[in-house]
């Protein structure tokens, strides 16, 4: 059997094919930032490894800080439908709760229908877009990158990484945060049940926590942050929540109570919460690969959406025709990219230890319900202003 490129050390040589600017995944900050940029008049190739339309890992609730944005761009998905989220519930593991309206209020929408309905967009939009290929490699050199599939090679001018929350890039761009193993596991289930529309709820359980909110089509996104040696203990997924997941009462009664539409539930393994740097060997980094917000904060996709506009308008300012200048567009692009995101994500991770265990949760509980303060101080320092 014949061993592949990738693995025998051979790269085909394809070095006549240069390419304005590469996007590589098709996530949110993917997709919208390559729609933005071909409207700017850019010839822009987008590379994502699986094919449309499919399900990710993630809590599926945006704040409502991007919608001006999206509506003014045709980026709405208003035919779907999403449903309206005005309310936050926050569970303890022994079950006391508190309840409190969201701030902006949001909206809920599964991955499966967004980002197939941004992929269309993009397709109406010329972009051209390659699905089932995986960027495996990528070199800087001449004042331009050279990217690798398992079956071509090729030189673009500027790459976008915008591949989500952990790619092989990572250790290839040999980033910090991957010289130590991440303890957390995402679990995602979309259910039928029982369940207010306009509210999005956070149950706490030992050592994780699990969201529930309103997608479209009556159904619901049931989603989790978990522990990677709980599951390791219990040995499978059932296990663990039989003996974790359900001993929030809320959690329980949704768990035996719900039908679930998956076959199996959607997991990810080993990603970090650690900071990370918006440009890595001048590859600009968007989304959930340039910072991840922890999912208790429910504002991965916000700021995903938002992260694709801020690297738009940065190109746009440094990129005009056969002029770029480089340097100024990384010095910017950082620089506005931590200006708006970096405290958010420093706040959520000192949030998150409030979270997953028994006297925490309750310690958080009782704060939240006596100082309406603090619970809102935590949401706005999480959630960005509409733009």
């Amino acid at each position: 059997m014949s061993v592949p490129f990738y693995l025998s050390g051979y790269r085909p040589v394809l070095r006549d094919i240069l390419k304005e600017i590469t996007i590589i995944g098709g996530g949110l900050a993917g997709l919208v930032s390559s729609i933005l940029l071909q409207r700017k008049g850019y010839d822009v190739s987008l590379y994502e490894k699986k094919e449309y339309p499919f399900h990710r890992v993630c809590g599926e609730y945006i704040s409502d800080e991007v919608k001006p944005f999206l509506k003014r761009n045709g980026l709405f998905p208003d035919t779907s439908e999403p449903s309206e989220i005005k309310r936050f519930e926050f569970t303890s593991i022994k079950g006391r709760s508190f309840e409190l309206p969201l701030d902006l209020g949001g909206f809920g929408i599964s991955r499966y229908v967004l980002d197939d309905f941004l992929y269309q967009t993009a397709l109406k939009e010329g972009i051209n877009v390659v699905t089932k290929a995986t960027i495996i490699d990528t070199s800087f050199e001449a004042d331009r990158f050279v990217l690798s599939t398992a079956t071509e090679q090729f030189e673009t001018k500027v790459a976008i990484a915008a591949y989500g929350k952990k790619s092989v890039l990572d250790n290839k761009l040999q980033r910090g945060f991957t010289r130590k193993r991440a303890p957390f596991i995402g679990v995602k289930y979309h259910i039928k049940t029982d369940f207010p529309k306009d509210k999005i709820a956070l149950h706490n359980f030992p050592n994780g926590y699990c969201g529930i909110s309103a997608i479209e089509d009556d159904k619901y996104n049931l989603c989790y942050l978990g522990s990677r040696d709980r599951l390791r203990k219990y040995g499978s997924i059932t296990a663990m929540e039989e003996a974790e997941v359900k001993r929030n009462p809320y959690l329980k009664g949704i768990f035996e109570n719900a039908d679930f539409l998956f076959d199996k539930p959607e997991v990810i393994n080993e990603f970090s919460f650690a900071p990370k740097s918006a440009v890595e060997e001048h590859v600009l980094m968007t989304g959930d690969s340039a910072g991840l917000i922890t999912p208790l904060c429910g504002n991965g996709m916000a700021m995903a959406i938002h992260s694709a506009k801020i690297v738009a308008d940065c190109i746009e300012r440094h990129y005009t025709k056969d002029k770029l200048n480089r340097e100024a567009l990384e010095k910017e692009y950082t620089k506005t990219w931590n200006d708006t995101f970096k405290k958010r994500l420093r706040v959520g991770r000192r949030t998150q230890a409030l979270f997953g265990s028994s006297i925490t949760s309750e310690i958080a509980v009782s704060l939240m319900k006596n100082s309406s303060f603090l619970a809102y101080q935590i949401m706005k320092n999480t959630h960005g202003q509409p733009f």
